[in-house]
């Protein structure tokens, strides 16, 4: 990210995302480590506790694990920064449903709605990120080139393509 204002959002976010993940095991952690057996089967952990016996394996609720096809990169300071306003949305979303369905048990859901609330706070920054990235491009050709790998065209903006 040549854009130091960015540069300094995406470092702060990634920061704190890293937290959210370690947040996020030890809800998990508290509420696996002591399962019986029977309580395993009943709720569906069953082949989970087969892979991983309790431990952490970071997945999606169905099942995909966590790889890195999660980081969504192009190397294009605006496409980029829109996927990360997308992905602050979908956290919002995921944590939005996990609120459903822990809504009565405050030990759950209250450290879910504190995550909630920074993934809305991330997408105030990424969108201020952005905004300025976008500030510092020649109007004409908005998106007309990657800001971070090719030059400006120099020709009419008809010719750029």
């Amino acid at each position: 990210m040549s854009n130091r204002m960015a540069m300094a959002v995406l470092n702060d976010v990634a920061t704190e995302e890293l937290a959210h993940l370690e947040m996020v095991s030890t809800i998990v952690y508290q509420l696996t480590r002591d399962l019986s057996m029977e309580e395993i089967e009943k709720s569906g952990f069953g082949p989970y506790y087969i892979d991983h016996t309790v431990g952490i394996w970071p997945q999606a609720a169905g099942g995909v694990p966590f790889n890195a096809c999660e980081f969504q990169s192009k190397g294009d300071p605006i496409t980029d920064l829109f996927e990360d306003l997308a992905a602050e949305q979908k956290a919002r979303a995921t944590y939005d449903n996990i609120l459903r369905v822990v809504r009565d048990i405050p030990e759950i859901a209250d450290p879910i709605r504190f995550l909630r609330a920074r993934e809305v706070v991330h997408f105030q920054r990424f969108g201020e990120a952005l905004r300025s990235v976008q500030e510092e491009l020649d109007a004409k050709n908005f998106y007309a080139f990657n800001p971070s790998f090719d030059k400006p065209c120099t020709a009419s903006c008809k010719d750029c393509g």
